[in-house]
């Protein structure tokens, strides 16, 4: 057993993020066996991802705020704190803060080709966004 030297924050790149997003990995895998990387995602109020699939799914744990999701098919979600979001594998979709800053824990594995693990495409319209789609709430 080992304690894992901390890893400084980082905040996301503009290609893949709209506003300011910082991560904090929790845990990377540690040998060939391994595939799961857990971090700590936080949004600044409005901030979101651009759309994006993993090939083997993702868990996506509210752990304070309020996160919105998004699907291709118009879709949004909101999801609180204490929530976990479930996307399936290669299913397009999106992240969001709305007004106010939210953070989730974000658990994606490997896939076999770690370069397919998350695929990055265009920036979200806002028309996508709370206020421009009505939110299903999850409560």
């Amino acid at each position: 057993m080992k304690i894992l030297p901390a890893v400084p924050t980082i905040k996301n790149p503009p290609e893949q993020f709209a506003g300011d997003v910082w991560l904090d990995f929790i845990s990377t895998p540690q040998g060939d066996a391994q595939r799961a990387t857990v971090a700590k995602v936080r949004f600044a109020p409005g901030a979101r991802t651009a759309w994006h699939a993993h090939a083997r799914g993702q868990f996506l744990h509210v752990t304070s705020g309020t996160a919105y999701f998004g699907d291709r098919d118009g879709n949004l979600i909101e999801v609180h704190a204490g929530q976990t979001l479930y996307t399936e594998p290669g299913e397009e979709h999106f992240h969001a803060a709305g007004g106010s800053f939210m953070e989730h824990i974000a658990v994606v594995e490997s896939a076999d080709e770690p370069a397919e693990s998350t695929v990055w495409k265009e920036h979200v319209a806002d028309s996508f966004l709370p206020g421009g789609a009505s939110p299903r709430d999850s409560r």
